[in-house]
């Protein structure tokens, strides 16, 4: 997931007129901490029911 984010949001941003180098870390370390967050719950959820 992070590889896939790392490497679409830089060329998104870059096509709407956005430094590639400022915004992408924000948007990329989000990205990353929620889907592993979902994963983290969804995998509890497994466990426990």
């Amino acid at each position: 997931v992070a590889g896939l984010a790392g490497t679409t949001i830089p060329l998104a941003l870059d096509r709407m007129g956005i430094d590639p180098a400022v915004a992408s870390s924000v948007f990329l370390t989000t990205l990353t901490d929620v889907v592993g967050f979902f994963v983290f719950l969804g995998l509890a959820a497994l466990l426990l029911f």
